[in-house]
C-alpha cells in the first residue's frame, strides 16, 4: 500500500494539510502518516483533545492512517523527512501560513528544509484566507 506524510499542527495551516493529505489519500487509496509536528512543544490537554479529534476524524472516514507522536525535542522537519523515508511515502503534505512582507524573504525554515532536503515530492498547501 502507498503512503502520504503529513505534518500536522492544530492551526489553520496544519488542519489545510491535514485535508488535502486525507483526500489524496482516499483517491490513492494510500494509507496516511500523520506526524504531530507539535508534540514536542505543546504537551497541554487541549493539544492531546486536538489530536484525539484528528484519530477519530481519520477513523469516521475510514482511512487507513497512523499518527506518530515523535519524542520530545526533535526537529519537526527530520522528523517528517525520517518518517517519509521510513515508510517510503509517495509523497509529503505540509502547510504553509501567510507571512508579512519581510518573513517573504524566508520561507519557514521547517518548511524549506522538508522542500529541499525530502527524497520525495512535497505538496505545499494554504490555509483557506478567513473573511
Amino acid at each position: 500500500m502507498t503512503a502520504i506524510v503529513v505534518g500536522y499542527v492544530d492551526k489553520p495551516e496544519g488542519r489545510a494539510a491535514l485535508q488535502r493529505a486525507a483526500t489524496e489519500a482516499k483517491l490513492r487509496r494510500a494509507r496516511l502518516v500523520v506526524v504531530n509536528a507539535q508534540s514536542s512543544t505543546d504537551t497541554t490537554p487541549a493539544a492531546d483533545e486536538a489530536l484525539a479529534a484528528v484519530r477519530a476524524e481519520l477513523d469516521a472516514e475510514g482511512l487507513a492512517s497512523d499518527v506518530r507522536e515523535p519524542g520530545a525535542g526533535g526537529d519537526p522537519a527530520d522528523d517528517l523527512i525520517s518518517t517519509a523515508e521510513e515508510v517510503d511515502a509517495d509523497f509529503i503534505v505540509i502547510g504553509l501560513r501567510k507571512r508579512s512582507p519581510v518573513g517573504k524573504l524566508i520561507l519557514g525554515s521547517n518548511a524549506q528544509r522538508v522542500l529541499l532536503d525530502a527524497s520525495c515530492p512535497v505538496l505545499a498547501v494554504k490555509a483557506e484566507a478567513s473573511g
